[in-house]
C-alpha cells in the first residue's frame, strides 16, 4: 500500500516531517516500510512550449528547436522524432541535474549551440508502468493544458513524499488513503476531513428502470450495487487525480476508469465500470461459471473458468471475474456512451482462490482478500459518481440498484476498564480509554461499571475485548505500557517416553547405515493403484483436502510406503541405486467418511532397502541385499528397545510379494511387516531392482518397548555348546522349531541360534535340513556333559515326535 503526503493532507493536517509520521504509524502498528521522495534528483528541469521546429542543416537526425520556457526562448538541438510544434515537453536546462547523473551543459551538436535538452519518461526516472504506451518512447509530451515554464516535479506531481507500508493482513481499513488518513488524525489530535458528497442526479431515467441486479449466491456475494451513468464523455481525468493515483503505483488510463481506481484507493472499496449499451438486457448477475465457459479479461487473456470461481454475467456471458479483473468485451472506450458502475461485496477466500488458481493479482483482488466493508459500498458509488459529475463527464440517473440479501449488523463488545488495564498490565483511567475509542471512530455508551463499544464496520478485525484491549493499547502508546516480567509457573522442557522411544528407533537405525527422509502429508489416490492396494482396503478412506497446495496432492495419506517408493524412483532417476532410508512420520486414519470426529494418526516407521549389502570396496562382497537383511534391521531396532520374545511368522500385504512377506508379533499384537516390494508396485514404479521394506507401529513398539532393561550379571561359569541339525518338511517354519526347542531344553538353555539351512542333493526332495547351535549354562557350576546330554536326548525326541523330524548325519 502507496500512500502519498499530498493525497493524505485532502483529508487531515499533517504537521509531522515524513520521518516522524512514518514512525509513529509504525510504533501504532501501521508499519512503514519505506519513505520515497519523488522526483528529489530532478533540478532545473521546467515545462517548455516548443515554438518552432526546423531541420539541422548539417545533420538530417537533429531537428532545431525554439523553445519557449517561460522566462525566456532556448534553443535546443534534438534527435527525437516525437515531438512536434506546439507540443509542451520537459526542459533541462543549463545547469540542470538529472536522476542518472547527468548535468547539462551548453554543447555545439554539428555547429549548433544547443542549450537544454528535452526530456524522456526515462531521463526522468518515471517509471514506464505508471504512464500510458505511447509516452514511453521518446520524449515526453505533457497534455496541452499544462502551464508553461513551472517546475517539471509539480507539473508531473513528483514534488510528493510517498509512505509504502507493510501492512498486515487484518487490517484491511488501513488499506485505503482514508483508513490512513483516520490512523494519523486519531495520532496527531488532527481533525479528519472527509469527502463531501454531492450528487445532482440530472439524469432523465432512474437507475431502477434500467438494470437489475441478481446475486445467487449470498454466500460468495453479501452485497452488489450499481448506478447508472448516461452520455459519457471519455477523456483524460484531471492532472491532480492522475498524479494521485500515480503515486500510490497505478497507470492513469481515461477518466472513468481513473476514477473506480481513485476510489478504491481512498475509499478502500474497488469499483468496475461496463460499457452500459454492451451489455446483453443490460442487466447483471453474480453467479458461478457455467461448464466449460472461458472469460477474455481486460489483460487480453482468455482465461477457462473452474466451476467453484464467481462470475460476473449479463444475460448471455461472463462480463468479468468477480472481485479480480473485468472482461475485455464490455471494457469501457472512447465509444463508450452509458456505463454501469458497480460496487460489491464478496468473500475473501472465494476470491483468494480464485486470484491463485488463475494466476491474476489485482489492487482489486488483494482488498477483497483482506475484507471490504460492506456498508460502504453505496458510498463508494456515490463518491465515484460525483467525481465523474464535477468533471462534467456524464450525467447520474437517480437512484440506486442494490442487492443486499442479508444486512450485516455492526458487533457490540461489552468489557469494563479494569478487565482492559488487567489485561495490558495498565492504569489507564476509564475517560482515556472512552476518548481513544471515540477517536477511533467507535460509538461507545459509557456506563458507571460496563462500557459498551459498537465497532465500525470497516473494522472486521475488532471481535473480541482483547481487540479492544489492543487499540487501546496502540494508541495509548506501547512505550507507555510498563514492562514486566512474565510471572507464571515454570515447566522444564524435556521429550516424553514416545519421543524418546522414536529417538532410539532413529539412533538404531543410522547405526546401522540407514538416512531418514521426510516426504508430504499429503497424497494422490493414484498412490493407492500403484501401491496394489484393494478397492475394499480402509487404506483408501482417505481425507480429502479441502484446499489442496497442488492437484498432485488432494489426500492425506494412510500408509507410509507411497512416500518412500516415491523417494526410491527419484533417487534411481539420478544413479543413486544402493538404498538404505526410513521415514517415522504418521499416517491419517479416519473412523468414517465424510469427517465426524478427528482422525486417528497413529506414527508409523517405514523402513526401504535395494542396490549392494556393502559399499564397493576391494575387501568386500558383491552381494545384493535381501530379504534377511530387512529382517536383520528390523531385529536391530526390537533388540535397541529390549523387545525379546516376539515371533516371525509368514505374512500378507497387497504390496509384498506373496510368499516373502513376513509379520513379526508380540503376545498377539502385530508389531509391523517385512517383505520384497511386490513385482506389480515395482512395475507401476518402473523400478527393475528388488526392494525389501519393513513398516513397524510405532504405538506397538512403545507398548512392549523397555528402555532400561533389568541388568544382570556376568556368569562366573563357562558355557557348552551343542550342535543340532534336523532333517523335516521344507513346510515347517524354523520359529516353530525354534520354540519346541526353547520348551524342551530345560532351563539350563540360554540361547538357541540357527546358523545353516540346507536343501540339496543329501537331503531329500521336499525336506531340508536346519543347523541349530545350543548354549547351556548355569550360575553356580560348571556344568557336565551328561547333564546337557539328558536335555539334549530330550529335545531331539521333542522334535521327532512332533516334526517328524531326523537326526542329520
Amino acid at each position: 500500500m502507496r500512500a502519498s503526503i499530498k493525497w493524505l493532507q485532502d483529508y487531515v493536517e499533517i504537521k509531522e516531517t515524513p520521518e516522524k509520521l512514518a514512525d509513529m504509524l509504525t510504533m501504532a502498528g501501521i508499519p512503514v516500510e519505506a519513505v520515497e521522495r519523488l522526483g528529489q534528483n530532478i533540478s532545473g528541469v521546467v515545462t517548455g512550449k516548443v515554438l518552432e521546429m526546423l531541420p539541422h542543416p548539417d545533420a538530417d537526425k537533429l531537428s532545431v528547436c525554439k523553445v519557449d520556457i517561460g522566462t525566456e526562448v532556448v534553443t535546443i538541438v534534438t534527435g527525437a522524432t516525437n515531438v512536434r510544434q506546439d507540443n509542451i515537453v520537459p526542459v533541462a536546462t543549463v545547469g540542470a541535474s538529472l536522476p542518472n547523473g547527468m548535468s547539462i551543459q551548453p554543447t555545439k551538436l554539428r555547429g549548433l549551440l544547443s542549450n537544454g535538452m528535452l526530456c524522456s519518461t526515462e531521463e526522468l526516472a518515471i517509471d514506464n508502468k505508471l504512464v500510458s504506451p505511447e509516452a514511453r518512447n521518446g520524449i515526453y509530451i505533457l497534455p496541452a493544458d499544462t502551464e508553461i515554464g513551472i517546475d517539471i516535479r509539480s507539473a508531473l506531481g513528483l514534488d510528493d513524499v510517498v509512505l509504502e507500508f507493510e501492512l498486515t493482513a487484518n487490517r484491511a481499513d488501513c488499506f485505503s488513503i482514508i483508513g490512513i488518513a483516520r490512523e494519523i488524525a486519531v495520532l496527531t489530535g488532527a481533525s479528519l476531513k472527509k469527502p463531501m458528497l454531492n450528487l445532482k442526479e440530472a439524469g432523465t431515467e432512474k437507475a431502477n428502470n434500467m438494470t437489475s441486479i441478481q446475486i445467487e449466491d449470498s454466500n460468495l456475494c453479501s452485497r452488489f450495487a450499481a448506478r447508472i451513468l448516461t452520455n459519457i464523455k471519455v477523456g483524460p481525468s484531471p492532472a491532480w487525480m492522475q498524479h494521485r493515483i500515480q503515486a500510490a503505483g497505478m497507470r492513469p488510463i481515461n477518466n472513468v476508469v481513473d476514477v473506480t481506481n481513485f476510489v478504491m484507493l481512498e475509499l478502500g472499496q474497488p469499483m468496475h465500470a461496463y460499457d452500459y449499451n454492451l451489455l446483453a438486457r443490460h442487466s447483471l448477475i453474480v453467479r458461478k461459471p457455467n461448464p466449460g465457459e472461458k472469460l477474455t479479461t481486460l489483460d487480453g487473456v482468455k482465461r477457462e473458468l473452474a466451476p467453484d470461481m464467481l462470475v460476473i454475467a449479463d444475460a448471455v456471458q461472463a462480463v468479468g471475474i468477480a472481485g479480480v479483473m473485468g472482461g475485455l468485451a464490455t471494457e469501457v472506450t472512447a465509444n463508450t456512451q452509458n456505463v454501469l458502475l458497480e460496487a460489491a461485496s464478496f468473500k475473501g477466500a472465494s476470491i483468494r482462490r480464485t486470484s491463485r488458481a488463475l494466476g491474476l493479482r489485482s489492487e482489486a483482488s488483494g482488498r477483497f482478500e483482506r475484507g471490504v466493508d460492506t456498508a460502504n459500498v453505496i458510498k463508494a458509488l456515490d463518491r465515484a459518481a460525483t467525481l465523474l459529475e464535477d468533471m462534467g463527464a456524464c450525467q447520474v440517473c437517480p437512484g440506486i440498484v442494490d442487492t443486499y440479501p442479508e444486512m450485516q449488523l455492526p458487533k457490540q463488545i461489552v468489557f469494563t476498564p479494569k478487565q482492559i488495564n488487567s489485561y495490558l498490565g495498565t492504569n489507564i483511567p476509564a475517560n482515556a480509554i472512552v476518548d481513544i475509542l471515540k477517536r477511533l471512530e467507535f460509538e461507545v455508551d459509557a456506563g458507571p461499571e460496563k462500557i459498551t463499544v459498537t465497532v465500525p464496520t470497516w473494522r472486521g478485525d475488532v471481535t473480541l475485548p482483547a481487540d479492544i484491549c489492543e487499540e487501546i493499547a496502540r494508541i495509548y502508546g506501547y512505550h507507555n505500557v510498563p514492562s514486566t516480567t512474565p510471572a507464571g509457573s515454570m515447566l522444564q522442557g524435556k521429550q516424553n517416553y514416545s519421543q524418546n522411544l522414536v529417538d532410539k528407533v532413529k539412533t538404531v537405525l543410522t547405526g546401522s547405515g540407514f538416512s531418514e527422509i521426510i516426504s508430504l502429508s499429503f497424497s494422490h489416490p493414484d498412490t493407492f493403484d500403484k501401491l496394489n492396494i484393494p478397492a475394499d482396503s480402509r487404506l483408501r478412506q482417505a481425507i480429502e483436502v479441502l484446499n489442496p497446495i497442488t492437484d498432485d496432492f488432494p489426500i492425506l495419506r494412510t500408509t507410509l510406503l507411497g512416500g518412500v517408493m516415491d523417494t526410491i524412483v527419484r533417487n534411481l532417476s539420478r544413479k543413486n541405486e544402493d538404498l538404505k532410508i526410513y521415514e517415522v512420520g504418521a499416517v491419517y486414519c479416519p473412523e468414517t467418511l465424510p469427517l465426524s470426529d478427528l482422525p486417528q494418526e497413529p506414527l508409523m516407521l517405514c523402513g526401504a532397502m535395494l542396490g549392494k549389502r556393502q559399499a564397493m570396496a576391494w575387501n568386500q562382497g558383491r552381494d545384493n541385499v535381501d530379504f534377511f537383511d530387512a529382517k536383520g534391521a528390523v531385529e536391530a531396532i526390537l533388540e535397541g528397545l529390549a523387545i525379546a520374545g516376539y515371533s516371525v511368522a509368514i505374512g500378507q500385504n497387497p504390496s509384498l510379494h506373496p510368499g516373502k512377506t513376513a509379520v513379526i508379533q508380540k503376545d498377539g499384537d502385530v508389531l509391523g511387516m517385512i517383505g520384497e516390494v511386490h513385482p506389480a508396485v515395482l512395475d507401476a514404479y518402473a523400478i527393475t531392482k528388488k526392494v525389501y521394506v519393513f513398516e513397524l507401529h510405532i504405538a506397538t513398539l512403545i507398548k512392549h518397548a523397555a528402555i532400561k532393561p533389568d541388568y544382570q550379571s556376568l556368569p562366573k561359569f563357562p558355557a557348552i555348546t551343542r550342535d543340532l541339525a534336523v532333517v523335516l518338511p521344507e513346510h515347517i517354519p524354523a520359529c516353530e522349531v525354534t520354540a519346541a526347542i526353547i520348551t524342551n531344553g530345560g532351563s539350563l538353555l540360554t540361547a538357541v541360534q540357527l546358523f545353516d539351512v540346507y536343501t540339496g542333493q543329501q537331503v531329500t526332495k521336499g525336506f531340508r535340513s536346519l543347523a541349530f547351535s545350543l548354549t547351556f549354562q548355569a550360575n553356580d557350576r560348571t556344568l557336565t556333559d551328561i547333564e546337557i546330554d539328558e536335555y539334549y536326548k530330550k529335545i531331539v525326541a521333542a522334535l521327532e515326535s512332533t516334526f517328524a523330524a531326523k537326526l542329520r548325519e
